[in-house]
């Protein structure tokens, strides 16, 4: 049974237009959802929590549609959008022993100690909280009730290095038994190099491109070379530049290019191993290619 299943997920606005989505995840992994700002992944996060009805298409949680006027799907789920919305004249306790009575499987002794490994100031109320300790408590409220499936909007945002690393330990610790997911975007890609197992990249709407983090780390590179002449197109490469007879390429097939590149008869060829999130940038960048890698 997958954790999350997507089928034709349509939600519309004026001037934007999600999808048709179709996407999965299966227990015990991570999927990284990478977009520019604007690019719908919080609208998708809210289509996934029903906080907006859906214009077409079907989203399921552990095999259960994610129906608004139905709660036990909900059980399975623990969300951390871009908003964190309390109760502001309770403190950070009131608001988490507030939501502790939706949820069966709560547990009190692990959001304190949540909080003590965030350093979340309980005792405080919510409207006096700067932003960062509200997305403590928020991922306290997420974390709790030991959810199946976290869907995680931007959940680092706001926060210190220290406490970052912190909630990153947190989120390897959920993953250990392995049946529990996580839907993770964020515009930290170092977090997504960390934590991830898969990638997704959308772009206006729509996915782009999905691919395992290992298959991009063995598939991308950096080529460097020299090469006299006009330069046709070479295979695999989705960016390139030049100075004189030195160039760089950047491909998502080091292997076709490099075969490429010897047929061409170039000298000097140099290959650099790429990190996630150069990677990431050139799939963004919307390289040629880039759709069909």
């Amino acid at each position: 049974m997958k954790a999350l299943k997507i089928d034709n997920l349509t939600k519309a606005y004026p001037g934007f237009r999600l999808g048709p989505l179709d996407l999965d995840l299966d227990p015990g992994t991570v999927l990284g959802y990478i977009g520019p700002n604007a690019s719908g992944k919080t609208t998708t996060f809210r289509c996934l929590t029903g906080l907006v009805r859906l214009d077409c298409g079907t989203a399921s949680i552990f095999g259960r549609e994610n129906r608004p006027n139905e709660a036990a799907w909900r059980h399975d789920i623990g969300y951390v959008g871009d908003k964190h919305v309390f109760y502001e004249k309770w403190t950070g306790r009131a608001n988490l022993a507030f939501r502790a009575g939706f949820y069966p499987t709560w547990s009190q002794a692990l959001a304190e100690d949540l909080a003590r490994r965030f350093e979340c100031p309980l005792e405080q109320k919510a409207k006096d909280m700067s932003s960062g300790n509200r997305v403590k408590l928020s991922l306290i409220s997420a974390l709790a009730h030991s959810p199946r499936l976290l869907l995680l909007d931007e959940p680092t945002a706001g926060l210190d290095p220290v406490v970052r690393k912190e909630v990153l330990d947190v989120l390897f610790e959920v993953l250990e038994d392995g049946e529990r997911s996580i839907f993770y975007a964020t515009h930290i890609l170092t977090d997504i190099s960390r934590l991830a197992d898969e990638l997704a990249f959308l772009i206006r709407g729509r996915i782009l491109q999905r691919s395992s983090k290992e298959d991009l780390l063995d598939r991308w590179r950096r080529i460097t070379f020299r090469l006299a002449g006009e330069i046709p197109d070479i295979d695999g490469v989705v960016s390139a530049k030049h100075e004189g007879e030195d160039h760089q390429a950047i491909s998502l097939d080091s292997e076709l290019t490099l075969a490429s590149l010897r047929s061409l008869g170039a000298t000097a060829v140099e290959v650099t191993r790429m990190t996630i999130d150069e990677i990431a940038v050139e799939i963004l960048k919307g390289g040629k290619h880039v759709a069909h890698s």
